[in-house]
């Protein structure tokens, strides 16, 4: 579970690409602080400690500090530079202790499986319903020695107290079947190029004899010609 980050806001009142552009120059993040029924509250972070925070999980939990008084919250949404990955803005949700919120949590898979086995995960997260105080910073799943044929679905998982599945239990999450041969891949190969009508040209088979005899000739001929 992570723990409660502490940051120091700012008010602002500048808005726009502009101001956010001289905020981002001062090394801050422009961001907006809403939920609760509340009007939203437009303020600026400090870029490197918002990052900090935001490497601990997605679900951080923040207490921003702001004239003199704190609010929890939690990452809604969080821009980012495509090219260098700076935070370029943040929105923030108020969450108060107790009370629970939907969120998205990442699944950890640990351990081997039997061999000759293929692991395929058709989840990486599991959204689950859990206080906001008590959000886990993922989700264990472990697959050692499991044969082939073993599903796990969302029911299966082994969840933190006082959290809750929000998704079909029957989901899911790890299957794992027997890996697939070199044969069999270049069957699959093969017919996949057959029905895109993919042709390859058969390569030329040279009869031994018939090249020594060819190879023969021409001494004899080049003897004649001397």
């Amino acid at each position: 579970m992570s723990s409660e980050v502490k940051i120091q806001a700012e008010s602002r009142n500048e808005f726009g690409k502009g101001a956010a552009r001289r905020i981002r120059r001062d090394a801050k993040v422009p961001a907006v602080l809403y939920g609760h029924g509340t009007d939203p509250v437009h303020i600026t972070l400090p870029g490197h400690e918002l990052m900090l925070a935001l490497k601990t999980g997605a679900n951080a939990l923040l207490s921003i500090e702001l004239d003199g008084k704190s609010q929890l919250a939690l990452p809604k949404q969080v821009q980012r530079d495509p090219i260098k990955g700076f935070i370029e803005h943040a929105d923030l949700i108020i969450v108060s202790r107790g009370e629970k919120v939907t969120v998205d949590v990442p699944i950890v898979i640990v351990g081997d499986a039997v061999p000759d086995s293929l692991v395929t995960s058709d989840h990486t997260s599991v959204s689950l319903e859990v206080e906001a105080t008590h959000i886990p910073d993922s989700i264990e799943v472990n697959i050692e020695g499991l044969e082939i044929g073993t599903q796990i679905l969302a029911k299966d998982l082994t969840l933190p107290s006082g959290a809750t599945l929000s998704l079909d239990p029957e989901a899911l999450i790890v299957n794992i079947t027997a890996a697939q041969t070199q044969e069999a891949l270049e069957a699959e190969l093969a017919e996949a190029e057959a029905d895109l009508g993919i042709e390859h040209d058969e390569p030329e088979v040279v009869d031994d004899e018939a090249a020594a005899a060819e190879d023969g000739d021409e001494s004899a001929e080049a003897s004649t010609e001397e």
